[in-house]
């Protein structure tokens, strides 16, 4: 990570959570913070190339257009790759792995929960950047598994303090996922503002 090899970075805990173990939140972390830099380098490339794209469209330079067209499409071709890599790892071993799990002690059951809200919400979040480039029936696949994955952490972190950096971090992408995928500000809006607002009603329980 410090050296920032991210794709690296991703072949290594990519072996990690293919052990069938239950990863602590460093290794959680890590595993993400790996795809997500490997992942956001495409996501940007996209959006720059669809920009220049647009732009020689509009100037009528037909030539340049098919080039970047196909460039898109290596790109597009990548996002998939990393994308589906992703929700493969979640749904044969991470996910599985800890829905195994359980405990009667109550630190160990939100423990349990976070990993839970973490992996969901991590799904929901590879599927949106699938339904961000992806067109007709395809997106629409896309977004729908997002919007389930979102729920389904959204239901699993009620288990969690409002205050909670993951419960948080999932109504952020949450409203995201509404604002951009479903453009849907005011359920966007509303969902960032609920999450807000029981979080600064619960302040006083978080430490010094």
């Amino acid at each position: 990570e410090q050296a920032e090899r991210y794709d690296e970075m991703v072949e290594a805990m990519k072996r990690v959570a293919e052990l069938d173990v239950d990863l602590n939140v460093e290794e959680r972390n890590l595993l993400s913070v790996a795809y997500k830099n490997v992942i956001g380098a495409r996501r940007a490339s996209w959006r720059i190339v669809t920009s220049i794209e647009n732009k020689e469209d509009a100037k009528g330079n037909k030539e340049s257009v098919l080039r970047l067209e196909r460039y898109r499409q290596k790109i597009e071709t990548e996002l998939k790759n990393i994308c589906n890599d992703v929700l493969s790892l979640l749904d044969k071993h991470l996910i599985p792995v800890v829905s195994k799990l359980s405990s009667n002690d109550k630190q160990k059951q939100e423990e349990i929960a976070a990993a839970h809200v973490f992996y969901h919400k991590m799904k929901g979040d590879y599927y949106r950047y699938l339904a961000e480039f992806t067109v007709g029936d395809e997106r629409k696949e896309a977004a729908n598994n997002s919007q389930a994955s979102y729920e389904v952490a959204t239901e699993i972190s009620r288990r969690l303090k409002p205050t909670d950096p993951i419960r948080l971090g999932l109504a952020l992408n949450h409203s995201v996922f509404h604002y951009e995928i479903m453009s849907s500000p005011k359920e966007a809006c509303k969902l960032a503002k609920e999450a807000f607002d029981a979080a600064i009603s619960n302040l006083d329980d978080l430490p010094e």
